[in-house]
């Protein structure tokens, strides 16, 4: 594993660790179905090795948390 790919890697948990913490402040009804959609996303894309794909997923991920984060803020949670 080169420095970029060990770069890529941590990258990709620590968007995992946000998607955990903000499916933390999800109503409690609705928690273990997110995390469970958000491991999937994981578990589909674990086994791309297209670094550009993996950036874009990242992006995406990224953007897709913070709309979360925005609805939960909007719904008091």
């Amino acid at each position: 594993m080169d420095l970029q790919d060990f770069l890529l890697r941590a990258r990709v948990l620590r968007l995992y660790r946000q998607a955990l913490r903000i499916s933390g402040r999800a109503p409690s009804s609705a928690r273990g179905e997110l995390r469970q959609t958000m491991r999937q996303e994981m578990e589909n894309n674990r086994k791309c090795n297209d670094k550009q794909r993996i950036r874009f997923l990242i992006s995406e991920g990224l953007e897709r948390l913070n709309r979360l984060g925005e609805m939960l803020d909007m719904q008091g949670h």
